[in-house]
């Protein structure tokens, strides 16, 4: 049994040796896996978790990287295809003198984007408790199709589904009314939903948080998170809405932040609905603020180092932060996991 099945693309991040540069002016770029998908995957095994992937790999060297890189990691690579079709994509990161990153991609199409309905394994999807989905590989409409099909399954044998939106503007460029109603349709099939603030307004023409998250609510999530950087997480359910304030810390690279404070939620949810229902667990507000304050402090040491996969805690890092912060401030709880 999965605690956590990401699906979608995995990708090569090209981080650059010199920050605070653009990106034309980087001397030179450090080889790392990435991909939100992955980035969750990976973020959860090292969190003490049972993760696997399900995606397509390309058969060139980089996409052997990749696979290695899952593994080493502990996470579980059946539901994984090479294709000879495509390449591997390839990221070129920039980050700024705040830490905030740009993109340039190679994917034309990469390896991931090819992913198609006969990829998707229901025996992998009735293991898990959760499958987390992007929408980044759903560019292509094959890829879209297998995305709806691995969220019919899920529904069908009850496992919880995740959708972080991680919307990139570059890559649906001429197409961003396509990719809106995508990720709408997506979101409407989905139990818990994560947007940024920036997400946020493009998908509802809003920037109230409030408002905003109502709107997708009202597409079918039981859940909405609304994250808001150095200020922490709007959350809304049909009954409770609330902020869950950050930890502070040395913001470094925001590469991977999202996907660690998915890790993190995910992570401590699949402990707590064990034997209850989904809507019993985000029944209660205390609950979801202690999911969330969990997931906070796992974005927030992700933040303060360089990469994604290689910046995602591990659970005994986590303990550590919060219970050094906890002393700072006084009070709150430490989230339980196994």
């Amino acid at each position: 049994m999965y605690d956590v099945l990401s699906i979608g693309e995995m990708i090569i991040d090209f981080m650059p040796q010199e920050t605070g540069v653009t990106l034309d002016k980087v001397p030179g770029f450090q080889k790392a896996a990435g991909g939100a998908p992955a980035n969750v995957a990976v973020g959860v095994a090292k969190l003490g978790g049972r993760a696997a992937f399900l995606g397509k790999f390309s058969a060139d060297p980089f996409g052997d990287y990749l696979l290695e890189t899952l593994r080493a990691h502990g996470v579980d690579t059946s539901g994984c295809v090479r294709t000879q079709e495509a390449k591997t994509g390839l990221a070129f990161v920039a980050i700024d003198e705040a830490g905030d990153r740009s993109f340039h991609f190679y994917r034309n199409p990469s390896a991931d984007m090819l992913l198609e309905e006969a990829d998707i394994s229901e025996e992998l999807i009735k293991q898990a408790r959760v499958i987390h989905i992007g929408s980044v590989t759903q560019l292509l409409q094959d890829a879209f199709r297998a995305t709806v099909k691995a969220q019919q399954l899920a529904r069908t044998h009850g496992v919880i589904v995740s959708f972080d939106v991680n919307f990139r503007l570059g890559l649906w460029r001429g197409r961003e009314e396509e990719g809106k109603a995508k990720v709408r349709e997506t979101a409407s099939l989905s139990d818990l939903l994560k947007v940024s603030e920036e997400e946020l307004e493009f998908l509802t023409g809003t920037t109230d948080l409030e408002k905003g998250a109502a709107e997708l609510l009202a597409l079918g999530p039981k859940i909405v998170f609304v994250t808001l950087a150095e200020k922490g997480v709007f959350y809304k359910t049909q009954n409770l809405q609330a902020r869950v304030m950050p930890f502070r810390t040395k913001l470094l690279d925001a590469t991977g932040a999202g996907d660690g404070f998915v890790a993190g939620f995910l992570r401590q949810l699949v402990d707590r609905v064990q034997g209850r229902s989904l809507d019993y667990s985000l029944s209660i507000s205390e609950e979801i603020e202690e999911m969330a304050r969990y997931a906070n402090a796992v974005g927030a040491l992700t933040v303060s180092r360089l990469g994604a996969i290689p910046a995602l805690p591990t659970k005994q890092e986590v303990y550590d932060f919060m219970y050094e912060n906890r002393r700072r401030i006084g009070g709150g709880k430490v989230g339980e996991t196994r």
